[in-house]
């Protein structure tokens, strides 16, 4: 037994040198593992003469819950350590600055969206909802485009499985405007607008703001004054030229595009308009003898891409904050 006797010296010599936890586990496999120190000097127990026998195994098993509770101790002496360095580490002074967060803003498209929302408020104009998804009255039929009438296949419609579809303009908010108010009239509809069309110009959703006045009296002079003063005010005394071509839509009669040429740009078609066609104010109960109107709209990811020099309408949905940050400042 007398080699026993540094046994115990020995581990707790060990345990002490153990600066880590992780040497601490080493110290307590080589000597209580399976293969460790003590664990082997435990199974030679049974090769030492019978009488010596007893006493070694209480030797060794009083050894081992010295090295038990010494490696116990370590073990949270150094989980101390552990936490006072990690807090250390950690500390926080409270008095150096706060660091700044970057300032959001609004993206191009709602930016552009609030600033043709903002003008025509100033005019009277009251803003108008309606639902995303649509019925085929709605969004066709009421606008003077019956079935199998060609222009529906201008929209590239997504429809749905019960009949229903998302809508191709925010037009139909106009004709339920007109259902529940009757004439006079004075509003914009802004919203979300979708169409089986993806290309470096079109989006399969895309925002548009239609407008629809509709009062005695009103007539196609009455139209060109909003468009033209609307678009020399969006960009912002820019010199630009504004022509009226006459064009075709179901829904207005007559009708025409609008196009815009500024700087060193070529003609860029930016909206439709025209008079409401008498279809669509019969269709909504408004005599067409004693009320004219005029209704026109615009997409507003065209007039971003014009106002910003924007060149693929793809960048505007990818989310790309490098993209994005060039607006903060505005």
């Amino acid at each position: 037994m007398s080699s026993y006797d540094s046994y115990q010296r020995d581990a707790e010599e060990a345990i002490r040198a153990a600066a880590s936890l992780t040497q601490l586990e080493q110290v307590r496999v080589s000597w209580l593992g399976r293969k460790g120190i003590l664990t082997t000097a435990l199974r030679g127990i049974r090769e030492l003469p019978e009488e010596e026998r007893p006493d070694a195994g209480l030797k060794l098993q009083s050894i081992r819950s010295v090295i038990e509770q010494a490696l116990e101790g370590r073990q949270q002496a150094l989980k101390h350590v552990a936490i006072e360095e990690k807090v250390a580490r950690e500390r926080i002074d409270v008095t150096l600055p706060g660091r700044r967060l970057p300032p959001g803003a609004y993206h191009p498209t709602m930016r552009t969206l609030r600033r043709i929302c903002a003008w025509f408020a100033r005019y009277g104009f009251q803003e108008a909802q309606g639902p995303e998804v649509e019925d085929d009255y709605h969004n066709f039929e009421a606008l003077n485009i019956p079935p199998l009438h060609p222009a529906r296949a201008m929209h590239d419609t997504f429809y749905l499985s019960d009949g229903q579809l998302l809508r191709t303009h925010t037009s139909p908010v106009q004709i339920r405007a007109m259902a529940e108010h009757g004439a006079p009239i004075r509003i914009i509809a802004p919203g979300r607008v979708y169409r089986c069309d993806s290309d470096p110009t079109h989006s399969p959703m895309f925002h548009q703001v239609e407008g629809l006045c509709i009062e005695p009296g009103i007539n196609m002079a009455h139209l060109k004054s909003v468009v033209t003063e609307f678009l020399q005010d969006f960009f912002e005394g820019r010199e630009i030229e504004i022509r009226f071509r006459a064009s075709y839509f179901p829904f207005t009669e007559p009708s025409a595009e609008v196009d815009v040429r500024h700087e060193n740009s070529g003609w860029l078609e930016v909206m439709g308009c025209g008079m409401v066609h008498p279809n669509v104010l019969q269709s909504s109960d408004i005599d067409p003898l004693q009320h004219a109107g005029f209704a026109f709209g615009m997409g507003v990811e065209r007039l971003a891409m014009l106002y910003y020099d924007i060149r693929d309408l793809r960048v505007m949905f990818a989310n790309d904050l490098r993209f994005l940050s060039q607006f903060s400042g505005e």
